[in-house]
């Protein structure tokens, strides 16, 4: 059990603290044999260095990224209302 909690403090704080992801909105979530990362991020390119930052940090471990793309930007079309 204390080894499930370390592990998911240790990749919450390789979220936080590693340069090229810095993200504090992500949560780390033990599913039985799997961590599952969510979240939102602003990009798909975002979400898949995360992923792969933490799947490469932790090779031994089955991960699911259930992270999702927050849409940053004001649609470029104006949706018309009838």
């Amino acid at each position: 059990m204390t080894h499930q909690i370390n592990l998911e403090a240790e990749i919450q704080r390789l979220l936080t603290e590693d340069d090229r992801i810095s993200e504090q909105g992500i949560t780390v979530q033990r599913r039985e044999n799997l961590v599952v990362l969510g979240g939102e991020v602003e990009s798909a390119q975002r979400r898949d260095e995360i992923c792969r930052q933490v799947t490469t940090r932790f090779p031994e471990i089955e991960i699911t990224c259930d992270i999702g793309i927050t849409r940053a930007q004001a649609p470029s079309e104006v949706e018309e209302i009838s």
